[in-house]
């Protein structure tokens, strides 16, 4: 056997390929995210979504931590080709604080590597995609050609719900806002009417010819009386994701066709449900899924309300900012 020479500690090294540090994932801001997913794009990101099979049912739950002032929200999704998650603070009294009272981030990673593609403005994404979530239902619920809308609330999600409702119904032509504080009501009749719309301030007493009813408030007790709502009028109630806050009454949870994202968060965060329930006005076994509806397995009662209730979910969350990390990317 031939001895080896040991190598001299002079001897040159084989040079290592240079490591090149991964690009930083792109900021998507709020800015970037209404150019790159308008309304409707986002209805039809989330509705394909459904219609490709996704199972809400089987979806994390959202993680819910009281912290002091608030909570903090963990909402984590995956598919076969995206992972994310939404890390969200919830704070009341931002309000007197001139700030947001949602806040947050949304980080989203390849499905299989894991590496990081995109974050993205929480608050923003939140603003589109529960609004969108609401045209979905919307498109399957409300009439056709629904012209009037009554909106409670005055914030970024009131706004989104007028935007969702008119991508998914052309017919729009006038809306009603209800909120407490009239100078934040004249704002947003101005805005509607600015966006070619009629629009007016208005009393709950409005919801008696309203062809659609979106619900966007903080309320722990129903807006409206139930009974003055039309028969083939839909509801979206969106504010609260407690189990005893509520926006509409037992009365119209009992009388209507009602929709839920899933079944498993219904029992558990939606108190609009929870309470009627609790007081006998409502069975749970009535309740239909929104991935049902979009697979046309829920058909709506004639002559009878029809109320989609939307806690949030993660998965939307995901679809939406899946889809605005693509178009950034095909545009780059």
């Amino acid at each position: 056997m031939t001895a080896q020479t040991p190598q001299s500690p002079q001897s040159p090294q084989t040079p290592q390929p240079a490591q090149t540090p991964p690009a930083a994932p792109p900021h998507l801001d709020a800015e970037a995210l209404e150019r790159l997913v308008p309304m409707v794009a986002a209805v039809d990101a989330l509705e394909a979504v459904l219609a490709a099979g996704l199972d809400p049912e089987a979806e994390p739950a959202r993680g819910v931590v009281d912290v002091p002032g608030g909570q903090l929200l963990m909402m984590p999704s995956a598919t076969a080709s995206y992972t994310g998650v939404k890390i969200a603070t919830v704070t009341p009294g931002n309000a007197d604080r001139g700030l947001p009272r949602i806040q947050g981030l949304y980080l989203l990673l390849d499905g299989v590597t894991h590496t990081p593609l995109a974050l993205l403005d929480g608050i923003a994404l939140t603003s589109l995609r529960t609004p969108a979530l609401s045209g979905v239902a919307v498109r399957h619920l409300a009439v056709p050609d629904a012209e009037r809308l009554v909106v409670f609330g005055t914030g970024p999600q009131a706004w989104g719900h007028v935007e969702a409702v008119r991508a998914v119904r052309p017919a729009l032509r006038h809306v009603d806002v209800v909120a407490r504080n009239a100078d934040r009501v004249a704002a947003f009749v101005d805005r509607c009417r600015a966006a070619g719309l009629a629009a007016a301030a208005a009393t709950p007493e409005a919801v008696a010819h309203a062809d659609v009813v979106c619900c966007c408030t903080t309320a722990r007790e129903p807006l409206f009386d139930s009974s003055l709502l039309p028969g083939h009028a839909t509801v979206a109630a969106v504010g609260s994701h407690e189990p005893d806050a509520r926006e509409v009454d037992a009365p119209l949870v009992g009388r209507a066709t009602v929709v839920a994202e899933s079944r498993e968060v219904a029992v558990r965060e939606c108190g609009d449900l929870v309470l009627a329930a609790a007081e006998g006005a409502f069975d749970m076994a009535r309740l239909h899924t929104l991935d049902a509806l979009v697979r046309g397995g829920v058909r709506a009662a004639e002559g009878r309300p029809r109320l989609f209730k939307s806690a949030g979910m993660a998965w939307e969350d995901l679809a939406v900012a899946a889809a605005a990390y693509e178009r950034w990317a095909a545009a780059g």
